[in-house]
């Protein structure tokens, strides 16, 4: 952290000193496009807002202290954080996962595929299937974990080697579990990558996405895109995610606190086939997850859990009967939504060959009253 700082006090300090011409406590949103010059070629620190911003560079000083990494480079979306990334790692061949967001899927497939971009989708729990993979030639290995939507947890640490070792870069979409949950650059990943729309703002009122690297090349390099690209946050956003954060550690410990109770529940009722939720002892993944999400100083599995009903029928039936949570897409806000990933966050896969099974639903569990979480679902389920 920042200066010895701990995580919950460099969310609220770092990069954020007061402002020096009025003491203003909270950094301006600097909602200008262009800054004056006293001479030609003497700019005081900033030129062109897309090339820079001064509330910009603090939420990005901040995103990097939590990070523990020195450099963090913030964009207009996830996906726009995703794309510039590529294009820094001078990708020709990625591997992404078979269980991921199918935004990612349609990126690579549809998108960085028409500019000379291969890809491979893979299981990343399978190290034998990594290894075959990266015999092709890769030089970017894209993992999530937990996944998306089946929370699957992978081994970071042992990624970092097989990626590494096959002459590729290690990247983790760590969206799921924050900073404050897991940091993939002590398991020696070479770059993180954040939907910041989620968790990391938390309030359901922005759009935009970060990387977080120690690597300073890859950091020049993604700072010259971010320019040059132009795929940028305003200051207003950015000003959002910059308070969004102050409270991030607060919001994980309840997100996960009410994701416990809200998987256990559905653990125990009769209808519900299989919950996917890393907390569980049961899960696949739960002790290795026990190890690597704990950058909280302990254990923290998340704020969502995935579940499968007897059929998609009755899987849309229970996703139109909740009412706290909202029937939508996104995740990580304050307030519990539930979606169907089939036909909506993974719309995108039909046809791909990779399955999403149509009697899943996901939740993203937010900060209300557990009892009252619980009850709702135990209405929609009947």
């Amino acid at each position: 952290m920042a200066d010895g700082m701990r995580f919950e006090t460099a969310a609220v300090h770092a990069g954020q000193d007061p402002e020096p011409a009025t003491g203003a406590a909270i950094v301006p949103i600097y909602q200008t496009s262009t800054f004056v010059q006293p001479a030609v070629g003497e700019p005081r620190g900033f030129e062109y807002a897309r090339t820079d911003n001064p509330t910009r560079r603090a939420l990005e000083t901040c995103l990097a202290a939590l990070e523990g990494s020195s450099a963090a480079v913030a964009f207009g979306s996830g996906m726009a954080a995703i794309t510039t990334l590529a294009m820094a790692a001078d990708t020709r061949r990625a591997l992404i996962p078979d269980d991921g967001y199918g935004g990612t899927y349609r990126l690579f497939d549809k998108v960085l595929g028409r500019l000379g971009i291969a890809y491979d989708a893979v299981d990343m729990t399978d190290a034998e299937a990594v290894g075959k993979a990266l015999e092709q030639g890769v030089d970017l290995v894209l993992a999530e974990t937990p996944t998306n939507p089946l929370l699957k947890v992978l081994d970071l640490r042992a990624l970092a080697r097989q990626a590494h070792e096959g002459g590729a870069r290690l990247v983790v979409d760590n969206t799921f579990a924050t900073p404050y949950v897991q940091r993939p650059l002590e398991a020696d990943a070479d770059a993180v990558v954040y939907s910041a729309t989620k968790y990391l703002g938390g309030h359901s009122d922005l759009v935009a996405g970060a990387v977080t690297t120690s690597d300073e090349e890859l950091a020049e390099r993604l700072r010259f895109l971010q320019n040059a690209v132009g795929a940028i946050p305003g200051p207003f956003d950015c000003w959002l995610l910059l308070r969004g954060l102050k409270t991030l550690a607060l919001r994980m410990e309840r997100h996960c606190a009410n994701a416990a109770v809200v998987a256990e529940w559905l653990d125990a009722h009769g209808e519900v086939e299989v919950v996917h939720w890393p907390g569980l002892p049961s899960s696949a993944g739960h002790e290795l997850a026990r190890a690597q999400m704990a950058a909280a100083g302990r254990p923290l599995f998340g704020g969502m859990v995935s579940f499968e009903l007897p059929s998609e029928e009755r899987a849309l039936e229970v996703c139109a009967r909740t009412r706290l949570f909202f029937l939508a897409e996104s995740l990580g806000g304050v307030e519990s939504l539930i979606e169907h990933p089939a036909r909506m966050t993974h719309a995108s896969l039909a046809g791909s060959g990779i399955e999403v099974a149509p009697s899943l639903v996901r939740l993203s569990v937010g900060i209300e009253h557990p009892d009252d979480l619980v009850a709702d679902l135990a209405a929609a389920l009947g």
